[in-house]
């Protein structure tokens, strides 16, 4: 395989667009266990004293992830999340006006590799999501787990991270005056498993769990569609039935998250590495399906809101997946 390298008089702002993505992939992938490395060498040097200081305040603070985090508008605001966006780039598209006089439960399709729309659009204001919908907060939920590591949990609540556990959502779109969004990937770490250029498989038959939690709460369903999410990184080959896939799936089981073994560019070069492709992503947040709350609601009515959910889901996609490069032939497939 021959090795194509980037040229060396690539302009500054490129060079500073890569190590913000750079810095986004060492942050998912590898800053958790450097923060834990950090904090058991403060337990045995000689700054015990703050590892002590730290864990006090980590009992005093642990459920703040269930309670709505604890975002910053300064970290949101980081000049370096429009380096990030610029370099894929990453657009958000608004169908219709959202009343924040309620709130919003986003289900966000496909996951990709690791959801860098989800994440540029709903954890910086670098595309202007404030702008586009005023008076809205967005709150991306994730694993539970990243919250238990010392350190990187108070990081990534910054950016308006929050658990993705049913009290942490419920605290969210149960807020009183409205204007929350909680923005929920459905697909999950399983359908991270089958995300590569080309794929349209969403994982979403017989997920309902969030549609019960927006009738609960009373929040507006609103489907979302990132174009471009599963076109950023290649994945090693990983079928049905394969011993690779066995083994994701086995830990996804056991510890609530898996490993895609992707692979897309380096810095250097564009044959291989971590980096992903500059691939254009344009995430469009479709329109409301109003939600009326019922703290018991029943399985028909659930099975209801979800086939309304589906269908519209399918007609966002539907009418929009020309215009940002996918074929008219091409459609939208469930598991």
């Amino acid at each position: 395989m021959k090795i194509e390298f980037a040229p060396i008089n690539i302009p500054l702002k490129r060079r500073i667009q890569v190590f913000a993505v750079l810095q986004w992939i060492f942050t998912f992938l590898f800053l958790s266990q450097c923060c834990l490395i950090v904090f058991v060498l403060l337990i045995f040097a000689d700054y015990w004293y703050i590892a002590l200081i730290y864990s006090v305040w980590l009992y005093l603070d642990w459920d703040t992830p269930n309670q709505g985090g604890r975002r910053s508008d300064w970290v949101r605001n980081w000049r370096i999340w429009s380096y990030f966006r610029d370099y894929f780039p990453i657009h958000l598209v608004k169908t219709t006006e959202l009343d924040p006089q309620y709130n919003y439960l986003f289900g966000f399709h496909p996951h990709g590799v690791l959801a860098a729309g989800a994440f540029g659009n709903f954890c910086s204001e670098s595309t202007g999501f404030g702008k586009l919908f005023p008076g809205l907060t967005s709150y991306l939920c994730i694993l539970p787990m990243w919250f238990k590591i010392p350190f990187y949990r108070d990081y990534v609540m910054c950016a308006g991270l929050v658990s993705c556990v049913k009290s942490s959502v419920s605290h969210v779109l149960s807020r009183k005056g409205g204007g929350n969004v909680a923005v929920i990937v459905i697909g999950g770490a399983e359908e991270s498993l089958d995300a590569r250029p080309g794929a349209l498989t969403l994982k979403i038959l017989n997920r309902k769990g969030f549609i019960k939690m927006a009738i609960k709460c009373g929040a507006h369903l609103v489907p979302v569609f990132s174009f471009g999410e599963n076109e950023l990184f290649n994945q090693v080959n990983n079928p049905k039935g394969s011993f690779l896939r066995a083994t994701q799936e086995r830990l996804r089981k056991i510890a609530g998250f898996t490993v895609p073994l992707f692979h897309a560019r380096g810095v250097f070069q564009y044959r291989f590495g971590l980096l992903p492709y500059r691939k254009p992503i344009y995430t469009i947040v479709g329109k409301p399906i109003i939600v009326q709350q019922n703290n018991a609601p029943s399985n028909e009515e659930i099975d209801a809101i979800y086939r309304k959910y589906i269908d519209a889901l399918v007609k966002l996609f539907e009418e929009h997946k020309v215009q940002y490069g996918i074929q008219e032939k091409d459609h939208l497939l469930f598991s």
